[in-house]
């Protein structure tokens, strides 16, 4: 195993924190990883890591090791990005990570130009709405939306989205349309349970109005919160990008639209510690032109 890739085989193993993980998502064996680290701590003549049953743990060399090797691993994958791209275009494989209704909505319907455009380039679409761990998943990049919890996240804010009230005209021709945002307390809301707060603060001019959502449906995902409103149970709270098709199509409407809800932003986050590669600089700059 020659040098670099020794040391992104322990690049791997300490981000991983096994073996078979790293063996994983390096695409080889275990034992060529177990013997690539042996190898390595052979050569710098000292140990790396601890192993017990409860894993493994980085020395205090290997941590030193480990940040000066992630560095000049990411530089060397950046430098082989950067010449790919500037010859015959970028090529590997670049891992996404999304939410499930903003990747089957917004990121694969729209992926085809992205993929003629470096037609050496594979595209591994993670979608999921938790909040995964980028440097444990192997993720090169993720959208979300909303606030970041982490603020020590490398994140780049890419879009935004208006925040609106919406329903299926079946649903108001059956309930009334609100006229106003204390009308929503005789409606039924679909509401996002993992969501901070059912209080939803609508603004018009200098007033503000906040109103807690009351609603038997609570829902975990945006998917939920579609089928929902489609299915006409009730209102929900969400930005255009989650009904964009049915907006188009007149299925469901949004009401008390002289009113105003914060908006959302789309972010895309970056594993932390790692240079931004040149695959994942290029797709959100083309996301950017999607999501406007």
């Amino acid at each position: 195993m020659d040098r670099l890739t020794a040391m992104e085989t322990f690049v791997h193993v300490v981000e991983t924190g096994s073996f078979s993980a790293a063996a994983k998502r390096l695409g080889i064996g275990q034992p060529a990883v177990s013997k690539g680290v042996a190898q390595l701590e052979a050569r710098l003549a000292v140990r790396l890591l601890l192993r017990s049953t409860r894993g493994l743990t980085p020395t205090e060399a290997g941590l030193a090791f480990f940040e000066k090797a992630k560095r000049a691993v990411d530089e060397a994958n950046d430098a082989d990005d950067t010449a790919r791209s500037a010859g015959n275009g970028l090529s590997g494989t670049l891992r996404v990570s999304a939410g499930v209704t903003f990747c089957r909505l917004q990121i694969i319907p729209n992926l085809g130009p992205f993929l003629e455009q470096h037609p050496g380039l594979n595209v591994d679409v993670v979608l999921d709405d938790r909040v995964l761990n980028l440097v444990e998943e192997g993720i090169d990049v993720a959208l979300r939306i909303g606030n970041l919890g982490d603020s020590g996240l490398t994140a780049r804010k890419i879009g935004q989205s208006p925040c609106r009230i919406f329903g299926t005209p079946a649903y108001f021709e059956r309930h009334g349309e609100p006229h106003s945002p204390e009308d929503l307390l005789h409606h039924q809301a679909v509401i996002y349970s993992l969501s901070e707060s059912t209080c939803w603060t609508f603004t018009q001019a200098a007033r503000q109005c906040p109103v807690v959502a009351r609603g038997r449906l609570r829902v975990t995902s945006s998917e939920g919160i579609r089928a929902g409103v489609l299915s006409h149970q009730g209102v929900a709270m969400a930005a255009d990008w989650m009904f964009m098709p049915e907006i188009a199509s007149g299925e469901v409407k949004a009401v008390l639209t002289d009113w105003e809800l914060p908006p959302r932003d789309l972010w895309a986050v970056f594993p932390t510690g790692r240079m931004v590669s040149a695959k994942a600089r290029a797709f959100i700059e083309f996301m950017e032109g999607v999501v406007r």
